[in-house]
This record gives C-alpha cells, sequence and structure tokens, in this order.
C-alpha cells in the first residue's frame, strides 16, 4: 500500500519544483560556489510541494482514500525523505568529478566532502523535525511551518560554510585521503540524527495529525 501511496504523492501531490530542486545537487560542480545552497533547494522544495498540496486540497482528497491518517503522514514523509537522498545521490557524481577537476579547493565555503554530507544529513535532519511536526498541528499552515524550520537549518549551513575559514576546521575542507579518516564520524552522526531527527517527527506528527479536523 506504501507504495501505491508513494506513487499518487509523486504523481499528484508533488510540484515539479519539487524534482527541479532535487536536480540542484549538480551545483557541486560549479566553480566557487557556496554549496550548502543544496541543502537549502532541498528544503524549498517540500515547502512548495505541501503549498501546492494546500491549494489543490490534496490532504483533504487523501483523506477521503480508505487509509488511516497515518498513512497520510507517512507517505508525505517518504516524499520528503525521497526528495532529499535524491538530491545527495545525484551530487555524489559530481562530487567525485569535481575532486578531479577542480583540486584546487573551494573558495566560497566548505568543499563537497564527507563533512558537507555529515552537514547535510543535519539540516534535512533538523528541517524534517521541525517543518512536518509544525505543519502536521493543522495540515494546512506550510508557511509558518517553513519559517520556523528553514532558519534553523540555514544557521547550520551558514555555520558549515563559515567554519571551514578557521585554520581549526581546515581539515573538514579537504578532500585528501588522510582527512576522510575525520570527516568520516562526521557524517557517520549525520546519517544517524537523519534517521532518528526524522523518524521522531514522523511519530510527533502522526499523532499530531490525528487530532485534526479535517
Amino acid at each position: 500500500m506504501m507504495f501505491n501511496l508513494l506513487n499518487k504523492e509523486i504523481r499528484l501531490a508533488a510540484h515539479p519544483n519539487l524534482f527541479v530542486f532535487a536536480l540542484m545537487g549538480i551545483l557541486v560542480i560549479v566553480p566557487a560556489y557556496p554549496y550548502g545552497m543544496v541543502f537549502i533547494f532541498a528544503c524549498l522544495g517540500p515547502y512548495i510541494t505541501f503549498m501546492y498540496g494546500r491549494e489543490t486540497n490534496d490532504i483533504y482528497y487523501s483523506a477521503l482514500l480508505p487509509i488511516s491518517k497515518r498513512d497520510i503522514v507517512k507517505s508525505k514523509f517518504l516524499l520528503v525523505c525521497l526528495s532529499q537522498m535524491v538530491s545527495l545521490l545525484i551530487s555524489l557524481p559530481f562530487t567525485f568529478l569535481r575532486i578531479i577537476i577542480l583540486p584546487s579547493g573551494n573558495p566560497a565555503g566548505i568543499e563537497a566532502n564527507a563533512a558537507f554530507y555529515g552537514f547535510g544529513f543535519l539540516t534535512f535532519a533538523l528541517f524534517n523535525l521541525l517543518f512536518m511536526t509544525e505543519f502536521f498541528k493543522t495540515a494546512y499552515k506550510a508557511g509558518r511551518a517553513f519559517l520556523a524550520a528553514i532558519i534553523p537549518a540555514a544557521l547550520v549551513v551558514i555555520a558549515m560554510e563559515t567554519m571551514v575559514h578557521f585554520p581549526m576546521f581546515e581539515w573538514m575542507d579537504s578532500t585528501k585521503a588522510s582527512d576522510f579518516a575525520r570527516q568520516l564520524p562526521f557524517l557517520i552522526i549525520g546519517i544517524i540524527l537523519y534517521a532518528l531527527g526524522t523518524w521522531t517527527a514522523y511519530k510527533i506528527s502522526a499523532k499530531r495529525f490525528e487530532k485534526v479536523d479535517l
């Protein structure tokens, strides 16, 4: 059933910009560009989709289907997580290509490396926890939920782009194999926090949505 619901989300509920912004992972190939924007774009996509869903009464339509409210929440989470993971996966080949053709580094901020992806998972975890739980208080006020989530998420991205300019964090801005071992724990922690944060967000969102009178 979840496959059918996800299929419905992709075909009917997802705004075209969700797919456009998921493709922004290719920006890691651009020289002297703040790569944290990849994560910001990946947060904008779900917001526009939820706004689009509000205008098309998607939540109300989903509630008329023979499924539970928890299934509705779960399908929305699957769509958001899918778009976020697609954004990261699309960026990977361009990350390796960048290391080959542009080995001189990124003067605008952090390099696309393991630490960068660790920050990405952390940004998405924070966004999901704040945006989704706030949205499903009403299943309607996407704008307020987005403001509550994008500001903390943007602060994480700004911190990521800024801290690598300090000598003590040079290892975070490296693509050298010798620094990968220091970055790897940060990536693993980011993945764990993303999994825990998103699961917690789903549980809270489902409980809140069950109280919403549509």
